[in-house]
């Protein structure tokens, strides 16, 4: 099971992990945070959210439309945003979505094929939590989110851009 790490401040670490991934084939915990897919999300979510003794985390795969939580958001501890393969970026627009369309402010996760070579793009698409794939620590992506001193897109990040970096 990879181990959670989290980025504050551009400073990333190990995090405690309370979520637990249930499939859709496993029985949900009596207690316990759990995340959950899309599909059983839908279908046993209200029941989950009503009560208060968790907190729920739905996982967003790479063909799924995170457009299907905006209702549920606010209620929402996690987002997971799950990159099948390293190749598949589709996860980056998920994230980013969630960030500046919808304006989620909890915890955007980013699991499966996770590499440390995608954390600068995971940090400014809004991911701010990571399970990594290649067991990297939190030195590496430390490092690895603050490589690029200076940017030239817009982003969820909300850095700002070279030119205005120049005329400041």
């Amino acid at each position: 099971m990879p181990r959670l790490i989290k980025l504050e401040n551009g400073v990333a670490g190990f995090a405690d992990d309370s979520f637990v991934h249930v499939t859709d084939e496993d029985a949900i915990p009596e207690t316990g945070d759990v995340i959950l897919s899309l599909a059983r999300f839908q279908a046993e979510g209200d029941a989950l959210l009503s009560s208060n003794s968790r907190r729920v985390g739905v996982r967003i795969e790479s063909n799924e439309e995170v457009e299907a939580l905006a209702y549920d958001l606010p209620r929402l501890a996690v987002v997971a945003v799950a990159f099948p393969k390293f190749r598949d970026g589709r996860a980056y627009t998920s994230a980013r979505l969630l960030r500046e369309r919808f304006n989620y402010q909890g915890e955007v996760r980013a699991v499966g094929d996770v590499l440390q070579e995608q954390a600068g793009f995971m940090v400014r698409c809004g991911m701010d939590a990571f399970e990594p794939a290649d067991g990297a620590g939190p030195e590496v992506w430390t490092k690895a989110a603050n490589r690029f001193r200076h940017v030239y897109q817009r982003a969820a990040d909300a850095r700002p851009v070279a030119f205005e970096e120049r005329s400041a």
